[in-house]
């Protein structure tokens, strides 16, 4: 995972997975599952507060990579999912945001 935290790239620079893809799925679905084609997973909170500083520092995070996932947010809860629509289904860069999302949730 550290590997896939490192790399930045955009949206409109990333063809669809190839050969890539089982590399990346077994990295990312160690900790997401993948949901009617997207990385799913819900982060859970101590309270709202908690919550809402992940959403705020993931938004930070998703404007640098302009990449941004569907986010679902309760009081102590938040559901991302990615999927990259340009290409209507997974790509390199959602297993890469998300592997930034775990590494944020282990701050």
């Amino acid at each position: 995972m550290t590997r896939l935290t490192a790399i930045g790239r955009h949206e409109g620079d990333l063809p669809g997975i190839a050969r890539t893809r089982n590399e990346l799925e077994m990295t990312a679905t160690v900790v997401h599952r993948i949901e009617d084609g997207k990385l799913a997973k819900l982060y859970p909170f101590a309270n709202y507060y908690q919550t809402m500083a992940f959403v705020n520092a993931l938004a930070w995070i998703s404007h640098r990579e302009d990449h941004h996932p569907d986010l679902e947010v309760g009081y102590n809860k938040c559901r991302v999912q990615y999927a990259t629509h340009a290409i209507g289904g997974l790509s390199e860069n959602d297993f890469i945001c998300a592997a930034k999302a775990d590494a944020l949730f282990q701050l």
